[in-house]
């Protein structure tokens, strides 16, 4: 059933878009409230989102965080950009169910707002069993969207000379380094910044993921090859139907690094002509060969072996812009590698 359903809306995302529904309109399928996010930002109408939130929990469109980034950026940006009444906007999605209550306090954290903080706090007056997620944003353990990097951060040759010094490094109880949160290990975030795009219509979200598309010819690393992929594809999907998201590629283009210029323009060309359908494939045919064959400094295929987490397997390029996966194929996407998808990937076939 989850597979037909990620289809249903794989599908209705990627159709041509007709003229934009109301965001008061029903929405009887999560894939209806997918269509009414798509074309919200040609009129926007902000009173009428937190009944969709609403509608949208009662559906269960929430309990999985790692499959709903596309309604956390949606959401975070509808918040953003109407700063007079977001603390308004919020009380009306009021209450949810402890399930779904994350999505409004990530929401707030992601939306740029200069009064984040307070809102914040006021969330943890209203979600008393919430606090500990309200906690972490305000004390910076997890970061707002303008904080999170492309990729971890590594120590630099300073920091390695200093903890050949520390006592505690011979001595002391070895720590773990906590999991940073990341554009490499987190590709949810890619349909963040689409929802973000599709209720506000803005440049930020586009920039950021043009940037991504340095990693589509990456050669190391099968988690950024196959994100830069993911970026890639969605943007030439929803190009080839949205003339406004087209003419603003055409427009960031030439402002992008220059290794990413290029791929601007084969995403252009593939939107003009309605041949995505080649990007994907050749995605796919890269992430296989990559996988095959190991890192292109390696070459050997015991290092798939040694992923470790936030592995993507091939059919998360299903992904596309709708926040949703295809479930045919193992994917495991911001979680432990499952021994499932290490069998899938050692296998021959």
């Amino acid at each position: 059933m989850r597979r037909v359903l990620a289809l249903i809306i794989t599908i209705g995302l990627l159709a041509p878009a007709q003229a934009a529904p109301s965001a008061q309109a029903s929405v009887g399928q999560p894939e209806s409230g997918l269509k009414v996010m798509k074309t919200y930002r040609a009129k926007p109408e902000p009173n009428a989102v937190p009944a969709l939130i609403r509608t949208l929990s009662r559906q269960g469109s929430f309990k999985d965080p790692e499959v709903s980034g596309v309604y956390v950026g949606f959401l975070a940006g509808v918040l953003g950009a109407n700063p007079r009444s977001a603390r308004s906007l919020i009380a009306q999605m009021l209450p949810l169910p402890f399930e779904d209550q994350w999505l409004v306090i990530r929401a707030v954290a992601y939306s740029g707002l200069p009064q984040w903080r307070d809102l914040m706090r006021d969330l943890a007056v209203r979600l008393p069993d919430r606090k500990v997620m309200v906690e972490h944003y305000l004390s910076g353990k997890l970061p707002t969207l303008d904080q999170i990097r492309l990729e971890p951060s590594r120590p630099s040759t300073m920091d390695k000379v200093k903890r050949v010094f520390k006592r505690e490094t011979y001595f002391g109880v070895k720590k773990e380094r906590p999991r940073e949160l990341t554009f490499a290990s987190n590709p949810e975030l890619i349909d963040t910044h689409w929802g973000l795009y599709f209720a506000t219509g803005e440049d930020g979200p586009m920039v950021r993921i043009l940037t991504l598309l340095s990693w589509s010819t990456e050669r190391d690393s099968v988690e950024k090859l196959t994100i830069g992929n993911m970026a890639k594809f969605t943007l030439a999907a929803n190009a080839a139907y949205d003339l406004k998201l087209l003419a603003a590629l055409k427009r960031l283009g030439p402002n992008q690094a220059k290794a990413v210029r290029p791929i601007v323009e084969e995403v252009i060309e593939a939107a003009e002509t309605s041949d995505t359908g080649r990007i994907k494939k050749e995605a796919l045919a890269a992430v296989d060969e990559l996988r095959r064959k190991g890192p292109g400094s390696k070459r050997d295929i015991a290092w798939w072996g040694q992923v470790g987490q936030t592995a993507i397997s091939l059919g998360c390029l299903g992904a596309a812009v709708t926040g949703q996966v295809e479930f045919g194929i193992p994917c495991v996407v911001g979680g432990a590698l499952s021994s499932a998808t290490l069998r899938y990937f050692a296998s021959p076939e």
